[in-house]
């Protein structure tokens, strides 16, 4: 017989009497009435993690107890963002770059942000994969939609993230032939291209192709002091004057092609597939860590070889029994380059030093890291209320250097080796439609072994040290609906985060290593209230969550000059640190054709380790500080409208508007020393435009977009100036189903 899906017994994924349809694991159900062999099939292949409403772009993963919310890239796949812009529309979220196209990212997340913040391909680990695959690399077309896991984590993931998750969610559903292709081209003389097509076949068998490439000069323009190259062979450089100078050794482009064969639906395999990466790049380096230091010839190099095996299957041997399997290796090699005998200025002249020094620091070096990894994941479920997880990563890391000229920040002679081993295991209780509790714990541990300075400024004179530690953690997680349409969701963890690659070991380059250091561990409490509703034609969204840290041994990069005008950035443990701040939503739509909506953040970071120098009495000057070079407060906003059947049906035309603003923080410890010498990055506030005209019902789409419409001065990390006003144009052919 027919029943109403909001009748049907406690295991109910959503009130649906008020959405047409629920998109459950990237494919839209319709959901009014089904027969309850339908429903039980339906809900016997979902993960309920997974099961997603729309509202306006952004989505929220509803049913979880962790706080969770995600972006749907489809509405994204006409513009040239990459997968790192489409992030910055969701609650908490800023991204942190320090330049242009190619340059070094960052992620910030409720206050967290770096390596904090952990970011999965489809739940598979991606620390140590190299630059050129990096997110702010990959166009947004590669994923079907983007998941952010805030603060706590759910164990599924077997991670040591403090800060939370970034999930890219690929599209896994069986497809006929397809092809999707895009090329754009702007300003900087900037070109992206997009090629992805594939095929499944009635006999299980599947394959699939990703290629992509990026291209920009980076040629834009700052403002900064300059340094003056003199005619009697002295400089000069005056802090005050501003001069308005064009960037000149900032070429970066990369490549990446991802080619996928296997067998789904099969009875020994629901997904069985091999994949193989090839990526490379090639980057310019302008800038050091600090926009005062400049370079004329350093550059860096690279490839990257990574297979991968994935299988999964549900009802293994029993029924309530899915499991899943990854298992990649990946080979990335960086050269870096860094050999003339010349300094620069920002207007391009050079002056000779007299010998082979180095712009930074002299090498000719490459290094070679050896990344394995493997995650399984078995989940057991006992009837429709109870399920076990158990999760477990191991993740080796090794590094061997080899150097033409001898480098001072590293010694190639001692590999840099680390094994992490993360352990989780949940139970989740789902008794009925209106509450669900997650409780959880975690096993980390992890081996580090690499070379250590015995001088007292951290460079040079390197021996063999081993460092290892073990850690347990837990947590619980629930959510419950007030009313259907509101929502609570609490979690608590005590966490903790490994030290990262670059961390323990630095790039080689321009930041060094410190393999003692401590792992991070943290109290994390979220507490959110949301509500989605759904009124003819109106829909609303709103959302506000609390975030609270408690960090001990947070690991802080600091910037450290060495030999005069080189500056290198460095990482500290620096006592404990304390979070607390809020960031609030809202959304609304309507019809269809409109869509508006924004997000408010304000995070207040600071130091709450009352004395110095680990263990003495001495006071600490920064006692109760905000955290230097880092945002606190930021907001954005969008807008868009959607005209359908313009000047022919099945055509459409879509206009966006979006912001972004940034409130000024200090770049160093903001009460120490003269608050009117105080350096600061300023106030900002940035306007992007985009309009997108698509024939043929989505099959050809035309758009062209204004960044940073008004030419606001931008600046990140350490005052790095970011890209003025910007124009492109894409193109975009879709065949397939």
């Amino acid at each position: 017989m027919k029943t109403a899906i909001t009748k049907y017994c406690s295991f109910t994924l959503l009130l649906l009497t008020a959405v047409p349809s629920v998109s459950v694991c990237g494919q839209q159900k319709r959901v009014k009435y089904v027969t309850e062999s339908s429903l039980a099939d339906t809900l016997r292949d979902v993960q309920l993690d997974e099961v997603v409403i729309t509202a306006g772009g952004v989505k929220r993963v509803q049913r979880t107890p962790f706080n969770a919310v995600a972006v749907d890239t489809r509405e994204l796949q006409n513009s040239t963002k990459n997968l790192s812009e489409a992030l910055g529309k969701l609650p908490g979220m800023k991204l942190r770059e320090s330049g242009g196209v190619g340059s070094d990212t960052q992620y910030m997340l409720d206050g967290f942000s770096g390596r904090h913040v952990k970011v999965f391909i489809d739940g598979v680990p991606q620390e140590g994969v190299g630059v050129s695959f990096g997110l702010n690399n990959i166009p947004v077309g590669f994923a079907e939609r983007i998941e952010v896991y805030k603060g706590v984590v759910p164990v599924g993931f077997g991670t040591d993230a403090l800060g939370g998750v970034i999930n890219i969610v690929t599209n896994k559903k069986r497809r006929r032939w397809f092809a999707d292709a895009s090329y754009s081209y702007g300003s900087f003389n900037t070109h992206k291209s997009y090629v992805n097509f594939g095929q499944s076949f009635p006999s299980g068998l599947m394959y699939e192709v990703n290629a992509f490439q990026n291209y920009s000069d980076n040629s834009y323009y700052v403002d900064t002091p300059v340094e003056h190259f003199n005619t009697d062979g002295s400089t000069s450089l005056n802090s005050k004057i501003i001069e308005h100078v064009k960037r000149f050794n900032d070429t970066y482009h990369n490549e990446a092609v991802i080619g996928k064969v296997g067998l789904l639906d099969k009875s020994f395999a629901d997904r069985l597939v091999l994949s193989f990466t090839w990526s490379n790049f090639y980057k310019e380096i302008q800038t050091g860590v600090i926009q005062k230091v400049v370079f004329g010839e350093k550059h860096r190099k690279g490839y990257s070889l990574m297979p991968a095996l994935e299988y999964g299957k549900r009802d293994l041997f029993t029924k309530g029994l899915d499991v899943t399997l990854t298992a990649g290796y990946n080979n990335n090699l960086t050269q870096n380059i860094d050999t003339a005998s010349y300094r620069f200025n920002w207007l391009g002249e050079r002056k000779y030093l007299g010998g082979q020094t180095g712009e930074q620091s002299y090498q000719n070096s490459e290094f070679v890291n050896h990344n394995w990894n493997g995650t399984f994941s078995a989940r057991y479920r006992i009837g429709l209320h109870h399920s076990f997880t158990l999760n477990h990563v191991l993740q080796s890391f090794v590094r061997s250097s080899l150097s033409d000229v001898t480098s001072s920040i590293s010694d190639g002679s001692i590999d840099k080796v680390t094994t992490k081993n993360i352990t989780g295991l949940q139970y989740r209780l789902l008794p009925n439609e209106q509450w669900n509790l997650s409780v959880f714990a975690k096993l980390y541990a992890q081996h580090n072994q690499g070379p250590v300075s015995t001088n007292s400024n951290g460079i040079g004179n390197y021996e063999r040290r081993n460092h290892n530690m073990t850690a347990p953690g837990y947590g619980v997680a629930g959510t419950y609906f007030i009313v259907r349409p509101l929502q609570v969701k609490l979690s608590y963890e005590r966490a903790y985060r490994l030290p990262g690659i670059d961390e323990l070991f630095g790039d080689e380059d321009l930041e060094i290593g410190k393999i003692e250091l401590k792992p991070e561990q943290s109290h994390n409490i979220n507490l959110s209230i949301s509500y989605d509703s759904r009124l003819g034609k109106h829909t609303f969204y709103a959302e506000g969550s609390l975030v609270y840290r408690d960090t001990r041994d947070y690991i802080r990069r600091r910037t450290d000059s060495y030999s005069g005008n080189k500056v290198y950035a460095s990482f500290e443990n620096h006592g404990r640190v304390r979070t607390e701040g809020f960031n609030v939503s809202a959304r609304y739509g309507y019809a269809g054709w409109l869509a508006v909506g924004g997000t408010f953040n304000y995070m207040d970071v600071r130091d709450r380790e009352r004395y110095a120098n680990g263990g003495t009495q001495q006071a600490s000057l920064t006692f109760g500080a905000r955290l230097p070079n880092q945002p606190y407060m930021f907001a954005n906003a969008d807008l868009s409208l959607l005209w359908r059947n313009f000047l022919r049906r099945g055509n459409q035309l879509t206009f966006t508007y979006d912001d972004f603003y940034m409130h000024s923080f200090p770049l160093y410890w903001e009460n120490l020393g003269d608050a009117s010498t105080k350096e600061r990055v300023p106030s900002q506030f940035s306007h992007n435009v985009s309009l997108t005209y698509s024939i043929g019902k989505g099959r050809y789409n035309f758009s062209v977009e204004c960044k940073n419409l008004t030419n606001e001065k931008l600046y990140d990390n350490f005052s790095l100036q970011k890209a003025g006003r910007a124009f492109y144009g894409k193109v975009r052919v879709y065949f397939g189903g």
